[in-house]
Order: C-alpha cells, then sequence, then structure tokens
C-alpha cells in the first residue's frame, strides 16, 4: 500500500577516517536512535563509513557490496531504509566512492557517484573509477528515491536526468568542508543555493547530508537540510553530530509540481536535439 507520507532523518555524523569499525559502532548506534524516534528512512553523509580524505588508505578499507560489515548494517536497519557511503571495490583495484541503501537486512541500492571533482582540494578522480549509471530505487510503496553523491549534484545535467524518472524523494550525502575549493567560494552558501533551487525548481523532497568530521586542515560544516516539495528547509543541523528528521508528503510534491511543471514542460526531444548538434552527434 502506498505510504502518502514519509518521515525521513539525517544521520549528520563526523567519520573517523579509515576507521571503519568505529564508524559501524557510530552507524548502528544512529540507527536505533532514528528507530525510536520513528524515522523511516535515514540517510547518511557521503563516504559515512570510512571518511573523506582517504588517499592511500583507499585500499585498506575499501569493502566488497557483499562485506559482512555491510550485512551487519543491513540486519540493524530492520523495516528502516538506511542509505550510508562507502568505498566499494568491485573488482581488484576497481574502486568507487558508492552510497548503498538497504533494508531488511538486504542491499535494495547502489549508487556510484559519477561527477569525481579534481579542483581545489579535491582529486577524486586519483582514486576511483566513475560510476556509469543512474537508477532510482522504491524503498517504500510511492517513495521512488534517486541518490546523487554531492558532486553529482553540480553537473546540472544529472539532477535534471534523476526527475525525468519524476521521483519522489532525492537524497543528497555529500562530504563539503568549508574552503575546500577556494577561499573565495562559499561552500555553505553554495549548497544552500543548490539544494533550494533544485528542490524548487523540480518539486521534489530533498535531503541533503553533510558530515562535521575535521580531517586534517579540512572542517566539514555540517549543515545538513532536509528540504519539502516547495523548496522550504524543513529541518537544518549545526555544525556538530545530530539527528534530524521530518516529515514529506506525496500531497505536496503532487500541488508543487501542478504549480511549477518543470519536469512536464521539459521538452527533452529539443534539448536532446540541441545537445546534440553542439556535441556533432
Amino acid at each position: 500500500m502506498r505510504k502518502n507520507e514519509l518521515k525521513v532523518g539525517i544521520a549528520q555524523i563526523a567519520p573517523e577516517l579509515g576507521n571503519v569499525t568505529a564508524n559501524l559502532t557510530k552507524h548502528l548506534a544512529y540507527i536505533t536512535q532514528a528507530r525510536d524516534e520513528g524515522v523511516e528512512l535515514l540517510l547518511f553523509p557521503e563516504l559515512s563509513m570510512t571518511g573523506y580524505s582517504l588517499r592511500e588508505q583507499t585500499l585498506a578499507v575499501a569493502m566488497r557490496s557483499d562485506d559482512a560489515l555491510l550485512a551487519e548494517l543491513a540486519q540493524a536497519a530492520g523495516e528502516m531504509a538506511v542509505c550510508f557511503g562507502f568505498v566499494e571495490e568491485a573488482a581488484p583495484g576497481e574502486f568507487y566512492n558508492a552510497q548503498g541503501m538497504v533494508k531488511n537486512g538486504q542491499l535494495i541500492h547502489l549508487h556510484r557517484k559519477l561527477n569525481l571533482p579534481n579542483y581545489g582540494g579535491l582529486e577524486e578522480a586519483k582514486w576511483y573509477s566513475k560510476g556509469q549509471s543512474l537508477v532510482p530505487c522504491e524503498p517504500f510503496a510511492g517513495w521512488l528515491t534517486h541518490t546523487l553523491i554531492c558532486a553529482d549534484l553540480w553537473n546540472p545535467a544529472l539532477p535534471h536526468l534523476a526527475m525525468l524518472d519524476k521521483p519522489s524523494l532525492l537524497l543528497a550525502p555529500v562530504n563539503s568542508a568549508a574552503d575546500i575549493v577556494s577561499d573565495e567560494f562559499s561552500n555553505p552558501q553554495g549548497w544552500t543555493t543548490n539544494t533550494d533551487f533544485i528542490s524548487m525548481t523540480y518539486g521534489v523532497p530533498l535531503l541533503m547530508a553533510n558530515s562535521c568530521a575535521r580531517e586534517g586542515n579540512s572542517q566539514f560544516w555540517g549543515g545538513s537540510r532536509i528540504m519539502d516539495a516547495f523548496g522550504n528547509c524543513i529541518a537544518q543541523a549545526g555544525g556538530e553530530e545530530a539527528l534530524i528528521s521530518g516529515v514529506v508528503r506525496l500531497a505536496d510534491t503532487r500541488e508543487a509540481r501542478f504549480q511549477l511543471p518543470t519536469i512536464r514542460d521539459a521538452d527533452n526531444r529539443l534539448v536532446l536535439e540541441l545537445l546534440q548538434q553542439r556535441i556533432g552527434g
């Protein structure tokens, strides 16, 4: 039976860099807290099981999607849908910045980051392979869900492609440090603008989960936020570890997309023709 509303939550945590065992313990604690508060879908930040600035530690923390630690996390999730970040080893030496979703003891979805940033203090293309697919999942009836990891949302084509599936929910796990791009570029302000725009333009509830860890000279600033389908922020974290939650409703998505029918009016055949003209296809 379709759920008309969903209680969603974000676990804004400070992962210990490279300490998967300690981070699993933290995940399990937040899952328990979220369950006690009635959360039905819980989102952790990008690379929440490992921390972000791994570099040469990538080899030590990479896991296959059927790893025993991830199986333990899946069992703990129970009927809650839990979305978490980890380094996936798909084949020997093939690593992805990945976000998994588990429910009822099973991995029900896996998204591999598509847009690997390689500018400022970011060098993900040095360590990871690029994901090659953008596929939604439906953890609850009526709640088709897409996941885009951090810089995926800064390639405007990727949120648009995701929204062509008409999802009811968009998950945005990120690792954003205040000055990792440049001294002039404000990541906190940039993420506010980005998530406000996507949520309002497409009429989609959006969860942005950031880390609040300190890794060397990088301070991840937190500020995780839950947006409703009208682009309103209904819950926001500060700079410390926290569990935030809110209720999102299909009725709001229905009304928001009636008022602003972005997906209906996108004219994607024309967009495709114009794109082919520019790339010579």
